[in-house]
């Protein structure tokens, strides 16, 4: 089933039944399959679904006055990137394809149901919540207080473990299909910077990018350049 791959990856830290399992397939209103650079909900928007990342890449970002592109987070099949929208009059930022993508999409009426009729959805989604909270926290250290090799090296790190979650690593190589430009919106450098960092990386065997493929040649290395912590993506225990 296309949601499969989401109800794995609640399950990593919340016991679902099978019928409440069931329950979050039956309300996958539509799937569709989407480009690279698909706005999925603009900011302003008012929403009326949540999504679920069945395969490729999102992001989210805000667009400064200025017209400068700060990109907030990257979302990976699983992910149900705008869950908080329930909750929301509107969308406060966009949330844009970064490769092609399929999504499936839950209305919100169908999800509120769910979670009042099954509290361990209820708890599951409250805990991608939090998880979500703390991704946000270390990016904001990174990009106030980590320099550039660290926030790249922290974000490669944090992707890795997120990707192993779900068995999308193998042999410490995975698919990130994304550009420097788009990095440098990541990472608040410029792209010339980036590609600095990188260079740098990659003449001291520790990573490199290429053909979209992140290969990592010294994992001990890029941990300790990022300050990456595995247990701040594994924040909660089940009661």
């Amino acid at each position: 089933m296309p949601i499969d791959m989401m109800i794995r990856k609640v399950r990593l830290h919340t016991g679902l039944t099978e019928e409440d399992t069931a329950a979050l397939r039956s309300i996958v209103s539509s799937v569709r399959d989407l480009g690279a650079g698909t706005s999925i909900i603009q900011e302003g928007e008012i929403s009326s679904h949540c999504c679920v990342m069945l395969s490729g890449f999102s992001y989210r970002a805000k667009v400064s006055d200025g017209g400068k592109r700060q990109i907030l987070s990257f979302h990976i099949a699983g992910d149900m990137p705008d869950l908080h929208g329930m909750f929301l009059k509107r969308m406060d930022h966009d949330l844009t394809t970064l490769t092609q993508a399929r999504v499936g999409f839950i209305d919100h009426r169908a999800l509120r149901q769910v979670i009042s009729l099954r509290p361990a959805v209820a708890e599951a989604l409250w805990r991608e919540t939090l998880i979500d909270a703390v991704l946000f926290r270390e990016w904001i250290v990174s990009l106030g207080t980590r320099p550039a090799a660290a926030r790249m090296a922290y974000l490669v790190a944090e992707l890795r473990q997120r990707l192993a979650a779900i068995d999308m690593v193998a042999e410490d190589q995975f698919r990130f299909p994304v550009t420097q430009a788009k990095l440098a919106e990541a990472l608040g450098l410029s792209a010339v910077h980036v590609n600095r960092v990188l260079q740098s990386f990659r003449a001291q065997g520790i990573l490199d990018i290429h053909d979209s493929v992140v290969t990592l040649r010294d994992i001990e290395k890029i941990v300790e350049i990022g300050g990456f912590n595995e247990l701040n993506l594994q924040p909660l225990e089940s009661a």
